[in-house]
């Protein structure tokens, strides 16, 4: 059941409690809206209220969309999972794995398309220390003032992390996917996004690059501090992210702007197998493969993914595989895929109870 007074409250809560500057969630189930709701504020120094057409900076849930146009060239034979991404990308062939001292050392194997698609690969984030993270933070593979192609050269100089395959640890991996994107359609990669995703679902709002004009439509975006409340980011990182046309890296990772109900055409997009409104993005079996958990057991180092709960991961998505063993644990049905953004935005795809969510 879905209870609106008691979504509305925790939505206000969130707010009342300082957890965030405004709040927002869509739920669709059995093809119909069942539940809207917002509170708060899209600019809390304004009194600008978070609104249903709010635009919101998704982050990280870029990259189920970088994932979708990859697995649509996969459906068109131009590639193959387990080929080698050096077999598309010749600058990666020459990566090397860094031990804890920084000694450079050959990978037991290459590197594929699934690792990357899985955060088996290897790559650096930055998010950690040690010798590879060291070398990204200083090469800055994506800076904006990078193209694509560029970024890509500077992540082929940072050493692995470990052997790929042999653990989990989320990368800059689906920058590397949108270098394939580019390579396998000979598109940007912001134009075969547009293009085959983006103008097919009538998602006019989700963009890389956007209109002066809907700046005002924006939501600002807040970071806890160590004292635990939120405070404001400088307007001029989302505008240089979005709105500056001297920025070149298109992230495959990162940097969409995006709508409620324009993600939820997506999501829902994914619930009903790949198609919707008579746009067929992937094939059902596509969609199944990608939220199917392609983590052997034997992956036992997962950095942060238990804390999403008892989940697995597919081909750009975390994948529910059980129910929760403690009360603080994440809860949802089993099959559920998913994937979340650094400014507090997720949604989740639940097939056994026909239902998807944007928050």
């Amino acid at each position: 059941k879905l209870d609106k007074a008691r979504l509305d409250a925790a939505l206000s809560k969130m707010v009342a409690d300082g957890r965030v500057a405004g709040a927002s969630a869509l739920v669709w189930q059995d093809g119909q809206e069942r539940y809207f709701g917002s509170a708060g504020f899209a600019d809390r120094e304004a009194q600008r209220p978070m609104r249903r057409d709010t635009l919101v900076q998704i982050w990280s849930m870029t990259k189920p969309v970088t994932g979708v146009a990859l697995m649509q060239l996969w459906e068109q034979g131009k590639f193959r999972l387990d080929d080698p991404v050096a077999l598309h990308l010749p600058e990666f062939a020459g990566v090397k794995v860094a031990d804890k001292t920084g000694a450079l050392r050959p990978p037991s194997r290459p590197m594929t398309i699934r690792d990357l698609m899985r955060h088996t690969a290897g790559l650096a984030y930055g998010m950690k220390p040690g010798p590879a993270d060291d070398a990204y933070r200083r090469l800055e593979p994506l800076a904006l003032s990078n193209s694509l192609t560029e970024a890509g050269r500077k992540l082929a100089q940072v050493p692995l992390l470990f052997d790929p395959g042999q653990e989990w640890s989320y990368s800059a991996s689906v920058d590397v996917q949108a270098m394939l994107v580019e390579k396998l359609s000979g598109q940007t990669h912001e134009a075969y996004v547009r293009q085959h995703i983006l103008q097919p679902l009538k998602m006019q709002d989700t963009a890389w690059t956007q209109p002066e004009t809907n700046f005002a439509r924006l939501a600002a975006t807040y970071l806890a501090g160590t004292d635990g409340r939120i405070a404001r980011q400088p307007d001029a990182q989302t505008r240089r992210m979005n709105f500056d046309p001297a920025r070149r890296l298109t992230m495959g990772g990162a940097g969409l702007v995006s709508s409620l109900d324009d993600y939820m055409r997506f999501a829902r997009m994914l619930l009903n197998g790949g198609e919707l409104d008579g746009a067929r993005i992937l094939k059902p079996s596509t969609v199944r493969l990608m939220a199917t958990d392609h983590l052997d057991p034997s992956v036992k180092e997962r950095f942060f993914l238990p804390t999403k709960g008892a989940v697995g991961f597919g081909l750009d998505f975390a994948v529910r595989t059980g129910q929760p063993k403690t009360p603080g644990e994440n809860r949802g049905a089993v099959g559920e895929f998913f994937w979340d953004g650094a400014a507090t935005t997720l949604f989740f795809v639940d097939p056994a109870n026909r239902l998807t969510a944007v928050f």
